[in-house]
């Protein structure tokens, strides 16, 4: 029995006269994704995107889980095709959701009905449809309010399709839509979470790390990277750019007050991403920090790091406390690995008493003494590219 992928694209569908560019981005991921996994084809028709697999023996589960990571996808369903014969979809529906309706108590049969010179109308579809559901599984039930399974039959121009429940998708917008932007990541929890909302909204992902051997190992690095394959199920393909940091850290911990130390610690890193940034051609900073949740997270102190940035950042956790955090965490599938105890360069040389509400005349003062120009530069120079992506492994 033939079968599949129906995609419902959702938010794509208010974009009016620029539809069409967001639904070709859309299918340009979906065939990027997919051809690690099968040969296929893709039509548009209606709304509705379909996946149809080419490949002899196509591992369908396979697909639809990446299917089910991709952002701009509302819904998607697994469906068999059937020959525009009344009969013949019956049959189909019967075997093909056998396994489905065995299990239900209840459910209840739609129709679409987009080729008018199809014989039956949408209302004889479903009394047809339902009629015969019963008599094959009379432990059925109707229930037209809350269904255990929603049957639906769609004719269409060429075949019709038998569908069970739709499943919900990734949502959001489809990546590459909305510009590049870079990710300031860390081992922790909050900056995976960060990255993969953004993606969420569009934007292609660079990620830049920070790294301060011998303070922090390569199993600390390593973590990253895990974090960011999980997060590039989601995202797709994305370039680490880690930042050897040990110098800067030691400079800053030798000749500038204890207290500003982690704040002119952030500042130099917004330089050094931004410098990144936009060499890479990325419009935007993206960072995990959420508002009031450490001393470098307090809005005096934000402002602070802030003044240093030329491009726009993105804070997309910062009104969200932890347990919405941790929360999207084990949704995406970072936690576990977020919480290895590997220490990155945020934590290390961790002042005792750091300031709450910097003053940022006196952090531009105590900055000004450090001279970091050159630091900073070789810092730059000396970044190494990690390539990420999940489908490549």
């Amino acid at each position: 029995m033939k079968e599949v992928i129906l995609i419902k694209n959702g938010e794509l569908a208010l974009k009016g006269l620029n539809r069409n560019t967001f639904e070709d981005a859309l299918v340009k991921n979906i065939k990027r994704r997919l051809s690690k996994i099968m040969d296929f084809e893709i039509t548009k028709s209606q709304s509705t995107i379909m996946i149809d697999p080419t490949s002899e023996n196509p591992n369908m589960e396979d697909a639809e889980m990446v299917v089910s990571k991709i952002f701009g996808i509302a819904g998607y369903s697994r469906a068999a095709v059937a020959e525009k014969d009344m009969q013949k979809i019956l049959h189909v529906a019967g075997e093909y959701l056998k396994d489905t309706l065995e299990e239900a108590n209840t459910f209840k049969v739609e129709a679409k009905r987009s080729d008018k010179k199809f014989p039956l109308k949408s209302p004889e579809i479903c009394r047809e449809t339902g009629g015969y559901l019963l008599k094959k599984y009379p432990h059925l039930r109707v229930d037209v309010h809350n269904p255990d399974v929603i049957v639906t039959v769609e004719v269409r121009d060429q075949y019709a399709f038998v569908r069970g429940n739709q499943k919900k998708g990734a949502g959001g917008m489809p990546v590459g839509t909305a510009g590049k932007a870079s990710i300031m990541i860390s081992g922790g929890i909050d900056s995976p979470v960060a990255a993969y909302m953004m993606a969420k909204r569009g934007l292609v992902l660079d990620a830049v790390h920070f790294a301060s051997p011998p303070y922090t190992s390569d199993r600390a690095e390593q973590k990253v990277h895990e974090l960011l394959e999980k997060v590039s199920e989601y995202s797709g393909h994305m370039n680490l750019y880690v930042v050897p940091f040990t110098e800067i850290q030691e400079h800053i911990k030798d000749d500038c007050p204890e207290e500003l130390f982690t704040i002119i610690m952030r500042r130099m890193m917004m330089r050094i991403a931004e410098r990144i940034t936009v060499r890479e051609e990325g419009r935007a900073i993206i960072t995990g920090e959420s508002l009031g949740q450490v001393a470098s997270q307090t809005l005096p102190a934000i402002a602070c790091t802030d003044a240093v940035a030329t491009i726009p950042v993105f804070r997309p956790l910062i009104g969200m406390d932890k347990d919405e955090i941790v929360k999207i965490s084990r949704q995406i599938d970072t936690f576990d690995i977020s919480i290895q105890p590997y220490e990155d360069c945020c934590t290390v040389f961790t002042p005792k008493h750091p300031r709450l509400k910097p003053d940022i005349a006196a952090v531009v003062e105590a900055e000004a003494a450090l001279k970091m120009d050159e630091l900073i530069e070789r810092a730059v120079e000396g970044t190494r590219l990690v390539p990420i992506d999940a489908f490549q492994k």
